[in-house]
């Protein structure tokens, strides 16, 4: 299926809703991937494989309050390293059924990257996990589509128009959203922060169940993670909902989620957000807000992040797409909040490979008080700048999609 292309920004910089679905039912929402390669067919079956290999030099002024530098090979500017595999066949109601299998790992590595999954031993999050992003199979049909395993939740999904920066790998509030919904769940065990074992940064849901369609512009879906948890239904489940609506030059998103406790039933963690996005020419403007509240398994309140960001593309020549981004994310439990500006210039060198020069400069409150919880929920990068420091971070690299 050849239905990735719409994760490059096209003439307007926004997505394709209806495209979108598909991407979501038969095909890696990763990135930039932009055709599968077709390695079997048996009969009415057809297996493929994509991927997208990503790495540059990324160089941060400020690593620790004592103002140490830091420069190094970092992988994923523009999206995660990926690898996957899928496969359809047609059935004889007219429908279609259809498996993912997607790997992440790090490429100045060879490793598998580590998963957001809580521990139960020490082994668990230790980046073993094969298929962290898909493993999973479905259907689809008029009817819309249901995916059984672990996959996507739909929350995330239905910002990607929205988000300034679409959620890329550097420079995004994707560090916000992962963040502020991992700290439950992998410091969960053997204590009382809570603690929900399907939760995966918020953005891949293990033991889960979607349902997934569009309708008359409006890109939905509806997903149920089972707790798995003896004599209750409740225990350890998460719902997520995500909609994003496209009419004209406008798109808007809106997303929920809620992950419970598995011993408690307590909300451990609760976020929402919406966003809105408008093509003018050449131009795009995006604006996004998400709320998240983490709780302890007693119902103690340690994290109510507010998320904004707001920013700009410019298609400024056929080959190159330059963005600049504004963040503004606060923790109201710990009165703490970090200030982001990012800008950036992408240059389509060929088929899907991509040369991206980014930067950002970011503003961390100094407060000795701080928690690791709001220092990391408040950044839009994987090392949070030091409290009280003023970071430069700069990325230059190459994206190769297949």
């Amino acid at each position: 299926m050849n239905n990735n292309k719409q994760f490059k920004n096209g003439h307007s910089g926004m997505f394709t809703l209806k495209n979108l679905a598909a991407a979501v039912v038969l095909s890696s929402v990763a990135g930039t991937a932009s055709a599968d390669i077709e390695i079997g067919k048996a009969g009415d079956t057809t297996i493929s494989m994509f991927g997208i290999l990503d790495a540059g030099v990324l160089y941060q002024s400020n690593v620790s309050t004592d103002g140490d530098e830091k420069v190094g090979i970092e992988t994923s500017g523009l999206r995660q390293t990926v690898i996957g595999f899928k496969g359809n066949r047609p059935l004889d109601n007219g429908d279609t059924a259809f498996f993912n299998l997607e790997a992440h790992f790090d490429l100045d590595t060879g490793m598998f990257h580590g998963t957001g999954d809580a521990a139960t031993d020490a082994d668990d999050s230790s980046g073993r996990l094969l298929f962290r992003r898909q493993a999973n199979i479905g259907m689809t049909g008029d009817w819309g589509t249901v995916i059984l395993g672990r996959q996507y939740g739909p929350a995330l999904l239905a910002h990607l128009a929205t988000e300034p920066r679409i959620f890329k790998e550097q420079f995004s509030n994707l560090y916000a959203w992962a963040y502020s919904q991992l700290f439950t769940t992998v410091n969960g065990a053997g204590t009382n922060l809570g603690r929900n074992a399907n939760n995966d940064v918020g953005i891949f849901f293990k033991n889960a169940i979607q349902y997934r369609n569009n309708i008359n512009g409006l890109d939905f879906g509806v997903l149920y993670s089972f707790g798995g948890q003896e004599g209750s239904l409740k225990d350890g489940d998460v719902i997520a909902l995500g909609a994003a609506y496209g009419v004209g030059d406008l798109s808007l998103s809106a997303s929920y989620q809620n992950m419970q406790d598995q011993q408690t039933s307590e909300d451990v963690v609760t976020s929402w957000g919406v966003g809105a996005a408008y093509a003018l020419g050449d131009l795009t403007f995006k604006a996004n807000y998400m709320n998240t509240e983490n709780n302890t398994s007693t119902g103690v309140e340690i994290l109510d992040l507010d998320a904004f960001g707001m920013g700009m593309d410019w298609k400024w020549a056929p080959k190159h797409t330059a963005t600049v981004a504004y963040y503004i994310n606060e923790d109201n439990v710990e009165d703490f909040e970090t200030k982001s500006l990012v800008l950036s210039n992408e240059y389509t060198m060929g088929e899907s490979t991509t040369l991206y020069a980014q930067m950002a400069y970011v503003d961390a409150d100094d407060a000795t008080a701080t928690s690791t919880v709001a220092q990391y929920s408040t950044s839009i990068v994987a090392t949070p700048a030091p409290a009280g420091e003023k970071t430069t971070l700069v990325n230059i690299g190459v994206n190769f999609a297949f």
